[in-house]
């Protein structure tokens, strides 16, 4: 008993462990929609967009500025008065002498300008705005979508390379059996050297194809963790099962897509964008009205000064309050012809990326039933392969026994061995193959956020 509750104690704590290094689906979207530089940068866009959209950036609010101003000024004059003749002679008045006068003005004011009308224009900018903002988060969910999908080409990667390693491993082991068996045979003299040279040469090429895909299995979980943008080095298991989405589903998906693929409803906003330009450029042929405020203060102080031969003014302090209100209506009547021509330029753009949209329907058309097409064979491949490997694991079983009978040769084997190594490992690659294929047709039919992967 004190065995056993041994084992159930180090089982239970590997077991956590096991968990604890498994690399789920959901925890890999989780973490590439968390670190993943593309998403970080679409998601920064994103931002960028919703502060263009905000009020503050709409042209509806005033504007107000203060000013204010300073002037220092001293002032040194010398004025000289000319002589007068009088009857007992010549007398002269004393000059003017003004030192170090000094004098100063001081103003501060605020000015308000606000746009009652200018045409429309503001309005429809403020809502090009707003259109552009759920462009860019299309643009972001189409990063996403594109990221997820990068993602599970290096996910399913790492679990094909995963299985691949534990069935030549299985085949390493197999032909270690076999070659420890020849050894036994020869020394009893059952058979010859040659089996054992055929059973090491065997165990070699066993041991390089596990040495092989070990090591491609080592890169591709460094490709992994770039994508998920994670230490280069974190080491850890990855989930081998897949579950595939029902055809009943899948049909569903497909009668909706024009409804959800990411590149029709971007080539939508985009329509709508340029159908907002035209009305911004026709708010030129429209007057535009704005009003005017100003409240100044303003503060003189000035300096002595002499105007009269003989006689000082003293300096004096004046300030003073002033309130301005005013309106303006503009109407450019004629500019030379330049709205007309932005106006006609609106439309031909509006008219291309009709255009653009039509064209970009068919292609996804066109795209949805190539990947349908392509999904639906790689799936009966996939179920070939399948049974492919049960026939090779009977095949493999019957060789086995007849080989240790000593009514097959061990080329016999080998070559049912190789059979059934082949078959799991084909296996292996049409079961990804299928699924990223499934992924690439709900991306298509925009339901690639909304299922369970």
């Amino acid at each position: 008993m004190k065995k056993l509750y041994i084992i159930l104690f180090f089982g239970f704590y590997s077991g956590l462990f096991a968990q604890d290094n498994l690399l789920t689906k959901e925890a890999a979207i989780s973490i590439a929609l968390e670190n993943n530089f593309g998403i970080k940068i679409a998601k920064n866009q994103v931002e960028v967009a919703d502060n263009n959209r905000s009020i503050l950036n709409s042209g509806y609010l005033p504007s107000l500025t203060g000013v204010a101003g300073a002037n220092y000024n001293e002032l040194n004059s010398n004025t000289e008065y000319p002589g007068q003749f009088e009857a007992d002679g010549v007398t002269s008045r004393a000059d003017l002498e003004i030192n170090h006068a000094e004098s100063q003005t001081y103003n501060a004011g605020l000015n308000l300008n606000y746009t009652l009308f200018d045409g429309l224009g503001r309005f429809y900018t403020y809502k090009q705005l707003k259109e552009q903002y759920q462009l860019t988060e299309l643009q972001a969910r189409e990063t996403i979508e594109n990221t997820i999908v990068q993602l599970f080409s290096v996910y399913y990667q790492v679990a094909q390379l995963t299985e691949n390693a534990n069935v030549l491993k299985q085949a390493l082991e197999i032909s270690k059996d076999r070659y420890i068996r020849a050894e036994y045979s020869f020394e009893y003299g059952q058979n010859t050297k040659l089996d054992i040279l055929n059973a090491q040469v065997d165990v070699t090429n066993d041991s390089i194809s596990f040495l092989n895909v070990q090591q491609q299995l080592v890169n591709a979980k460094r490709d992994l963790n770039v994508v998920l943008n994670q230490d280069l080095n974190k080491v850890y298991q990855v989930d081998t099962l897949v579950v595939f989405t029902p055809s009943i589903e899948l049909t569903d998906h497909m009668a909706l897509a024009k409804q959800n693929n990411v590149s029709l409803l971007q080539a939508e906003k985009n329509l709508k964008i340029n159908e907002y330009d035209i009305k911004v450029g026709k708010s030129g042929y429209l007057p535009a009205l704005g009003l005017t405020g100003s409240y100044g203060w303003n503060l003189n102080q000035s300096a002595a000064s002499s105007f009269i031969p003989g006689q000082v003014i003293p300096g004096s302090n004046r300030d003073s309050y002033n309130l301005g209100l005013g309106a303006s209506l503009t109407w450019n009547l004629f500019d030379g012809g330049s709205t007309a021509v932005t106006v006609k330029n609106a439309k031909i753009a509006y008219k291309n990326q009709e255009i653009v949209k039509q064209q970009l329907g068919v292609e996804v058309e066109r795209d949805i039933q190539n990947a349908k097409t392509i999904y639906e064979n790689l799936l009966k491949i996939y179920q070939i392969q399948e049974q492919n490997v049960i026939t090779n694991e009977n095949n493999f079983a019957r060789s086995k026994e007849q080989f240790q009978l000593g009514r097959i040769t061990s080329i016999e084997f080998r070559q049912a061995q190789i059979n059934l190594l082949n078959a799991e490992t084909n296996k292996n690659l049409a079961k990804y193959d299928a699924k990223l294929s499934e992924l690439q047709l709900l991306q298509l039919t925009g339901q690639l956020l909304n299922v369970n992967l």
